[in-house]
């Protein structure tokens, strides 16, 4: 009964003249009250069939709106209120919260690239700022680490960032980026926190070798050939002759480390 409401909603919608990607808009009703109908007929051996069928005829619906992005875009977020609906049942509150963001996330990025936006920045920040949000929230879990709390988050946004600023040859993204990984670095060393500390660290140094590799290179050059070998070869003398050391101070970071949350 689902999939021929869906079928002659579609149906009319066509009869009607509708074009191919406005269709969606006449199926997806009918998905939200094959929903509804579930939830109401929770406990019975027709929910679960009734709710799969739901979940296709809004796929379904979906599928039938991508020929045009901004339409695309509104259909995801009609799909993301279904889901949201749906989130409201205890029993598919973790399923259908989690397929409520990613609609709503892949709505906005739709939306975005129609607008001919290509900044990552303006993809990620969406998704970085309620992951930490939510992680903010947990952080009284003792039995929750830093990077379950905080990792996705800061890594949806550094990791796509430190990408374009080693491929933008202008100044300005690794301007805003070290400093805010470094604020990051700063945080998670004041707090204890093991994903802040390792993930800023890193996107801090690897945007110092770019922004520093054309002037070392240049330095490089400069000096006469045998000596970076000759430096080299210094340098494992000396790490060779402080090998326990160097394994000490190792174990004591590596240990340091480990009692970060």
């Amino acid at each position: 009964a689902a999939l021929c409401a869906a079928g002659l909603a579609a149906a009319v919608a066509v009869s009607l003249g509708l074009p191919g990607d406005l269709v969606a808009f006449a199926v997806l009703p009918v998905g939200a009250a094959v929903a509804m109908t579930a939830t109401r007929l929770r406990g019975t051996a027709a929910a679960l069939p009734l709710e799969c069928t739901g979940y296709a005829v809004t796929a379904a619906a979906v599928a039938t709106a991508t020929g045009d992005a901004s339409v695309l875009a509104t259909a995801l977020s009609t799909a993301g209120v279904i889901a949201a609906g749906t989130a409201l049942r205890p029993d598919r509150r973790r399923g259908a919260g989690i397929a409520t963001t990613a609609l709503f996330v892949s709505a906005a990025w739709v939306r975005l690239a129609a607008s001919g936006v290509e900044a990552p920045e303006a993809y990620t920040l969406p998704v970085t700022l309620p992951a930490l949000v939510v992680g903010f929230r947990q952080r009284r879990d003792p039995g929750v680490s830093s990077w379950k709390a905080y990792g996705p988050g800061l890594a949806a946004t550094l990791v796509p960032s430190l990408i374009a600023a080693w491929a933008d040859p202008d100044w300005v993204r690794p301007l805003v980026l070290g400093p805010t990984a470094l604020a990051v670095t700063l945080a998670g060393a004041r707090w204890r926190l093991q994903a802040p500390l390792l993930l800023g660290g890193a996107v801090v140094a690897l945007v110092a070798v770019h922004e520093l590799a054309p002037y070392i290179v240049q330095v490089v050059d400069g000096l006469p050939r045998w000596l970076p070998p000759a430096l080299a070869g210094a340098l494992l003398l000396a790490l060779g002759t402080t090998y326990e050391q160097r394994l000490r101070d190792a174990r004591r970071i590596r240990e340091a480390l480990g009692r970060l949350r």
